[in-house]
């Protein structure tokens, strides 16, 4: 059997390796093996929806004895070898400069904002005393949630108001897409409708960055029938909310599809700038379910997109300049992005944009950045290397 597995490493003592192997036991194996020895603290795994998710995380539970685990399904893994599809990710985080604090939110579709909320506070308590506030130049929040749960914008809230002005980022687990389940992986244990918490301290210097590739048009739709629990939209400006979209952007609504969406993203402005609420898929009565809220009466702007490579470059470029050199990246790279750089044609230029930043991480159903719940983004936490002295 041919090895798939490939690593990489930073100067910070993050460890990334991946493997494309099929089983989750050789995957593992393999992953391990391409890790190498290191004095480990946690583990962070994401994998393809095809693993047996119980077994997977049984396995990692045995092949890192002692050592904590989180991890979700993708939409696709980004590794030492660029994008991957169905493959296992891991990244090891060392015993030493780095401080993991971990917490797995359940239910998240029903008591989402109380259990974030309690489990923020309990992660707080670990790294601060009472009533002082956290170091947001030495601290920061990571979330992975369910991406099919609806309910991120009411978890990233509720943490980001515990844990004030802490930076935080993360992405809501895939599954390929399918748009079935998802699903979490937490020392050992596998929960559907969940979200995990970390809380990170880290001895060398970090940045939060988001980077997105549209520009807005002067096409504007209105939400004027909508079910909001389930984020889908069955009218746009009083008209069948396929049949609008797709004239919109001059397709018939039976050529709409996940290329159609990720080239032409509908967004809102808030606060002076736009955001992505990106379209998940047409339903078979010509409805529009999507990846974030929605609401009646919200206005939506047809986008188009810029050049991502060049989106995506200069933003990872002005992270890099501003740490004095990228060490590692933990990126959250929305599925959409994936597959406009592949209807483009420039998933190979991506992909060596990604290994030159050292970016590993996952395609997501949204992106988490801050107070805010996003799609058709790139959100990342990039390490630069110790300043001694």
């Amino acid at each position: 059997m041919q090895a798939s597995a490939k690593s990489t490493s930073g100067s910070c003592g993050i460890r990334v390796a991946s493997s494309a192997l099929s089983s989750p036991a050789a995957a593992v194996r393999e992953a391990k093996a391409a890790l190498g020895s290191g004095d480990f603290q946690h583990i962070i795994a994401f994998f393809g929806i095809d693993y047996d998710a119980a077994l997977l995380a049984r396995t990692l539970a045995e092949a890192f004895p002692g050592i904590p685990t989180s991890g979700c399904t993708t939409a696709g893994e980004i590794g030492p070898g660029g994008m991957m599809q169905g493959g296992l990710l891991l990244i090891a985080f060392p015993r030493h400069g780095f401080k993991v604090h971990t917490e797995l939110i359940t239910d998240i579709d029903q008591f989402g904002v109380e259990r974030a909320t309690h489990a923020a506070r309990r992660l707080k308590a670990k790294i601060c005393p009472p009533d002082t506030r956290l170091d947001r130049k030495n601290v920061f929040a990571l979330l992975l949630v369910d991406g099919l749960s609806n309910a991120e914008e009411n978890i990233v809230a509720a943490i980001h108001w515990e844990i004030e002005d802490v930076d935080l980022v993360g992405g809501s687990a895939g599954d390929g897409i399918c748009f079935d389940h998802t699903t979490m992986i937490h020392n050992g244990h596998v929960a559907r409708r969940a979200a995990i918490l970390m809380m990170i301290e880290s001895d060398y210097p970090f940045r939060v960055f988001k980077t997105q590739n549209f520009e807005p048009t002067g096409i504007k739709l209105v939400v004027t029938a909508a079910d909001t629990e389930n984020r889908i939209v069955h009218e746009l400006n009083a008209e069948p909310a396929a049949r609008e979209y797709a004239a919109a952007i001059g397709l018939r609504p039976d050529e709409l599809g996940p290329f159609s969406f990720a080239s032409y993203p509908l967004v809102v402005k808030v606060g002076g700038d736009y955001y992505c609420r990106s379209i998940r898929n047409m339903n078979p009565d010509g409805s529009l379910s999507f990846f974030c809220a929605i609401d009646e009466g919200l206005v939506f702007t047809v986008a188009r997109p810029r050049d991502i490579l060049n989106a995506t470059e200069t933003t990872l470029s002005d992270v890099d300049a501003a740490l004095g050199g990228i060490d590692i990246v933990v990126g959250f790279d929305c599925v959409l992005r994936r597959l406009d750089a592949e209807s483009r044609q420039i998933r190979h230029q991506m992909d060596e944009l990604y290994k030159k930043y050292a970016v590993a991480g996952f395609h997501t159903y949204g992106e988490q950045y801050n107070a805010m719940h996003l799609n058709q983004t790139l959100t990342g936490i990039a390490f630069g290397r110790r300043v001694e002295g």
